[in-house]
């Protein structure tokens, strides 16, 4: 029997697109404990994303055993991350004359599909699905339309893997070694995830240098025809200066209009949702990075929404009215202010790619609370896309007292059109009164009041996911991946990113033995590189090579402070590790881990002092300096984007 394999990325799309594939009718088996969905000589089985690891060899797994620096020219080798996938694979394939790779079109999916094909007889024909929704339309046409499969973006996503397995674990071991921080306390280092590190440790140094500068504002509250408006002064930065100001205006009974000026300005809507703008929209409702992702590709492989990893902002020819129709019926009214509302066409955006359109949705979902507003907000801002500007009326005025200008500014919105149906992005209205030039204007209060310059915000994970794509740190399908593992490493805290000792020590270390590695520069340099490997401008050979000859160079200057850099790294993570002063004995109290590997709290008189504290074994735990009324100190945990504080005494 003549067989023909469908390779899809997870188990979820591969039972959609057979369900697609045979109307309906296809039978359920197992093989080797994987299931697989069969119809008309057609097997489909889903995979469990990679099904190989790049690692090396088992002999170079002790650390100690080789020196770190050694590693860049280790060749690495492919494990097999599953073994009955592996095993379901080669059962199948005795009876396969033909193979369709229909995992996701982009270089992770292009490489998961060309891994599959080493496991396979070499004498297959070989065809590629490509496709954006798991649609029966999208679907139908990929598998009427089969391709190749594109073997230059395989190999830039398995440059990938090779470059930043050998900067990880060479910079890793060489960090973890010199600091003896072995076993599960190894300090991680990578190649994207260290210079994303650093923009947040250079962040929080530039907070913590800012000196507030204090100033004045003279703020006169104004009325005509019943409306009461506010009007200020520019910043005065002299305190005498303000004061003597103020005396002088705050008895006036009324300002003189100088100049007033109406507009009406035309508000476009946001361009369609590409991954990164998606991510930071859904950080606006709370969302985690890594947690936003996940529901989104969740809906993609449920046929909900297009797919969700894509840089175009650019709508291809899509079936507008067909999607309208479909969203009909789980919100009607919506849908029937969009129609009355719509452009002629939808808005567009700066960046074009031919691979995915932006996100969308492509059906009608019912789904669950955490699921729907994600859901919610793809299909708003689709809708968005497609609605007419919003019509703002602004109007700005200058008026003087006592020849002192102050400027006062009012905003209405006439026509909400696309803000009606895109709720999340808030508009503050404030209205002033229509004026002539030379009126006079009552003037029903007078404040001076004092405020100093504030310091730059911290980056939240939205923010953060913008700079980086920004600088050219990771891709669309990375960036929520390194955050998540800043985090989880504890080298991040809160939603608004601070660093912790260890984040900061690290980063530190690392910019004082070796900077390039803690800077933006190269590592967008070598994702550059690695497009041209996709492109067929550069080999894989080339792109690594170069990888080789930065890090060997990093590795001379390193290796040269290297106690330096390891009396740094153990002095922050003594703080970090402190969790304030017994209240038995006065010693420091301070984070250790029991032979079961538990976290706990200590006194460091121990044996003579025996006090210990339980602490939550999951999640980011640290000491701000607050006491509870025990005596015992009060923690911090961050754990799946929550923050609370709690006596470690369990007494609050």
């Amino acid at each position: 029997m003549s067989l023909t394999l469908i390779i899809c990325e997870k188990n979820i799309a591969a039972r959609r697109i057979a369900y697609i594939l045979s109307d309906g009718n296809y039978k359920r088996g197992r093989i080797a404990g994987i299931p697989y969905y069969s119809f008309n000589n057609h097997i489909v089985i889903g995979l469990k994303g990679h099904i190989m690891k790049l690692d090396y060899p088992e002999e170079y797994s002790k650390w100690n055993d080789i020196a770190p620096k050694n590693l860049i020219d280790v060749k690495p080798v492919k494990k097999i991350l599953s073994p009955s996938i592996a095993r379901a694979l080669k059962e199948i394939a005795k009876d396969v004359k033909k193979v369709i790779i229909a995992t996701d079109y982009d270089r992770e999916g292009e490489l998961i599909g060309v891994e599959v094909l080493e496991l396979l007889p070499k004498n297959v024909e070989i065809k590629r699905a490509r496709f954006s929704a798991i649609t029966p339309y999208e679907i139908k046409k990929a598998f009427e339309n089969l391709g190749s499969v594109d073997y230059n973006l395989s190999k830039s996503a398995e440059a990938r893997q090779y470059i930043d397995l050998i900067w990880g674990a060479s910079l890793t071991r060489f960090i973890s070694i010199s600091s003896n921080q072995l076993g599960k306390d190894f300090l991680s280092v990578g190649r994207v995830q260290t210079p994303t590190l650093a923009l947040i440790v250079e962040k929080e140094k530039e907070i913590k240098n800012f000196i507030p500068k204090p100033y004045w504002i003279i703020k006169l509250s104004m009325q005509k025809n019943g409306i009461i408006f506010e009007i200020k002064s520019d910043k005065i930065e002299d305190e005498k200066e303000a004061k003597k100001i103020y005396e002088k205006i705050k008895k006036e009974g009324y300002a003189i209009v100088k100049k007033f000026q109406k507009k009406t300005i035309k508000e476009r809507p946001p361009y369609p949702f590409d991954t990164t703008t998606f991510l930071k929209d859904a950080s606006y409702l709370g969302f985690s990075a890594s947690n936003a992702m996940k529901m989104a590709e969740e809906l993609y492989m449920n046929g909900c929404i297009s797919y969700p990893r894509t840089d175009n902002t650019v709508y291809p020819p899509l079936p507008f009215d067909s999607i309208l129709k479909k969203l009909e019926k789980i919100m009607p009214s919506d849908i029937e202010e969009v129609r009355k509302m719509r452009r002629s066409k939808p808005v567009r955006g700066k960046k074009i790619a031919h691979d995915h359109p932006p996100i969308h949705p492509v059906d009608a979902c019912k789904v669950d609370e955490d699921h729907r507003k994600i859901y919610e907000l793809i299909v708003r801002r689709f809708l968005a896309t497609i609605s007419k500007d919003a019509v703002i009326e602004e109007k700005n005025v200058e008026m003087a007292v006592k020849n002192h200008l102050f400027k006062g500014k009012g905003t209405i919105i006439v026509e909400k059109n696309w803000r009606k149906i895109y709720p999340y992005y808030k508009m503050k209205e404030s209205n002033i009164p229509d004026m002539e030039e030379n009126e006079k204007v009552k003037i029903v209060t007078s404040k001076l009041k004092k405020d100093e310059t504030k310091p730059p915000k911290r980056y939240t994970q939205g923010s953060l996911i913008v700079e980086m794509e920004k600088l050219g740190l990771g891709t669309k399908s990375t960036r929520h991946e390194i955050i998540g593992k800043l985090y989880r490493r504890n080298y991040i805290r809160g939603k608004r990113i601070s660093p912790s000792p260890a984040g900061v020590a690290v980063t530190e270390a690392l910019k004082k033995g070796a900077e390039i590695i803690t800077k933006p520069d190269m590592t967008a340099a070598l994702e550059k590189e690695m497009g041209e490997i996709a492109e067929g401008k550069k080999t894989f050979e080339e792109v690594v090579e170069e990888s080789k000859k930065i890090l060997r160079d990093a590795f001379k200057i390193l290796e040269g402070r290297k106690e330096i850099i390891a009396k740094e790294i153990k002095e922050a993570l003594n703080k970090q590790n402190y969790f304030g002063k017994c209240p038995n004995c006065g010693g420091n109290l301070i984070m250790r881990k029991s032979k079961y590997g538990k976290r706990f709290i200590g006194c460091s008189n121990y044996p003579d002092c025996k006090t210990t504290y339980p602490l939550p074994q999951k999640g980011a735990v640290f000491f701000e300096g607050e006491y509870c009324e025990c005596g015992a100190p009060i923690i911090t945990v961050i754990y799946k984007g929550k923050k609370w504080k709690k006596c470690v005494a369990n007494c609050n």
